[in-house]
C-alpha cells in the first residue's frame, strides 16, 4: 500500500479552520472594549445618557451598569476563557432591554431616542450571543478531544512491523478494545469496536498516509460514531536493538456520551490502554504470542498466534 495524502485539503481545512478561530476572537476582543467603552461612558456621563433617553437622572443606577459593562470587558479581555464573560454580557443586554422597556412608558422620554438605543443594545446581544456560543461550541470540541502518544521498542525489524500493522485485520489480535477491523478498499475499512452499556462503536476510516516500513496515518471519515485519527511510526532504534514503535491518536467522542463511550472504549486511562495494546503488540511480534493471567492460575499463554501465517495472510492482501 503507497497512498500520496491529501496535503492540499488538509492544508485548505487547516487554514480555513485557524481563519475561523481569529475571527472569533477578534470579535469576542471587539466586544470586550466596547464594553470598556460604554461603561467609561455610563459612569462619566450619566446626566447627558439622561437627557439622550429623556428620563430622570439616575446616576447611581448608570454608574453600576458602567461598572457591570467594565468588569465584563476586563474579563474578556484578560482571561483565556471568555465564553463566561461573554454569557454574563448576555445576561446585561437582557437587563438592558427591559429597562429601556420600562423606561419606554415615561411620559418624560425621548420615543425616538428610546427606539435608537434598543435597536442597538439589540444589535449588541445578537452578536454577544453569536461569539458566547461559538465559543463555547469550540471550548466543548476542545474539552471532550483525548490525545494519546506512546512509544516502545521492538525486537523486530520495521519492515516485519510495518507489515502486520499494515493489515488492519490484526490490530484486534492485540488491540483489547477493537472487535474487527474490515477493509472496504485497499485505502479504506469499516471498524468495529465495543462501546458503553454493551453497544459496538462503528466507524468508517481511510489512509491518509502510508510511507513503507516508516508510517501509517488514518482518520475516521464524516457520521463516525467516534471521530479519530491516529498514526504508527516505525524507526530502526540506535545500535541495531531492534524497531521503535511510536502511536499517536486522537479521539473526539460526541458531547453526549464523553465520559461513557471513552471509559468504556478505551479504557479508564486511555494512555494505559495504549501502552497495554503496545505491549501485547511487542508480545506478539517478539515471542508468536500474548501472555496473560486473565482467569489462570498461572501466566500462561491464553492467546496464540503464529507469525509466520499471519505475515503470510498480511503480504496476500496488501
Amino acid at each position: 500500500m503507497n497512498f500520496t495524502p491529501g496535503y492540499e485539503e488538509e492544508r485548505s481545512g487547516s487554514i480555513k479552520s485557524n481563519a475561523e478561530s481569529l475571527d472569533k476572537e477578534r470579535l469576542a476582543r471587539g466586544l470586550g472594549w466596547f464594553s470598556i467603552g460604554l461603561g467609561l461612558v455610563e459612569i462619566v456621563a450619566p446626566r447627558r445618557l439622561a437627557r439622550f433617553l429623556g428620563v430622570r437622572n439616575h446616576g447611581v443606577l448608570f454608574r453600576i451598569m458602567g461598572l457591570r459593562e467594565i468588569a465584563s470587558g476586563v474579563g474578556i479581555l484578560s482571561q483565556r476563557q471568555r465564553t463566561g464573560w461573554l454569557w454574563a454580557r448576555v445576561g446585561g443586554d437582557i437587563i438592558d432591554l427591559l429597562a429601556l422597556g420600562k423606561v419606554a412608558k415615561s411620559e418624560t422620554v425621548k420615543p425616538i431616542n428610546i427606539a435608537i438605543a434598543t435597536a442597538a443594545v439589540a444589535g449588541v446581544t445578537v452578536l454577544d450571543v453569536r461569539c458566547a456560543q461559538e465559543l463555547s461550541d469550540g471550548a466543548q470540541a476542545t474539552d471532550h478531544t483525548v490525545k494519546v502518544k506512546k512509544t516502545i521498542l521492538i525486537n523486530r525489524s520495521h519492515e516485519d512491523l510495518y507489515r502486520h500493522w499494515g493489515d488492519f485485520q490484526n490490530l484486534p489480535r492485540f488491540m483489547k478494545n477493537l472487535e474487527s477491523v474490515e477493509p472496504i478498499t485497499d485505502k479504506r475499512s469499516h471498524w468495529v469496536a465495543k462501546g458503553p452499556a454493551g453497544k459496538r462503536v462503528k466507524w468508517d476510516a481511510e489512509i491518509t498516509e502510508d510511507r513503507p516500513n516508516e508510517l501509517i496515518a488514518w482518520r475516521s471519515l464524516d457520521g463516525a460514531d467516534v471521530e479519530n485519527s491516529g498514526s504508527v511510526r516505525f524507526e530502526t532504534a540506535p545500535g541495531g536493538r531492534g524497531t521503535s514503535v511510536s502511536v499517536e491518536m486522537q479521539y473526539s467522542p460526541p458531547a453526549g456520551v464523553v465520559g461513557a463511550t471513552v471509559a468504556k472504549l478505551f479504557g479508564r486511562a486511555p494512555e494505559q490502554e495504549v501502552e497495554e495494546d503496545l505491549r501485547r503488540f511487542k508480545q506478539m511480534m517478539e515471542t508468536g504470542e500474548i501472555i496473560t493471567t486473565h482467569g489462570q492460575p498461572a501466566g500462561r499463554s491464553s492467546t496464540s498466534w503464529k507469525y509466520d501465517q499471519t505475515v503470510r495472510r498480511a503480504s496476500a492482501w496488501s
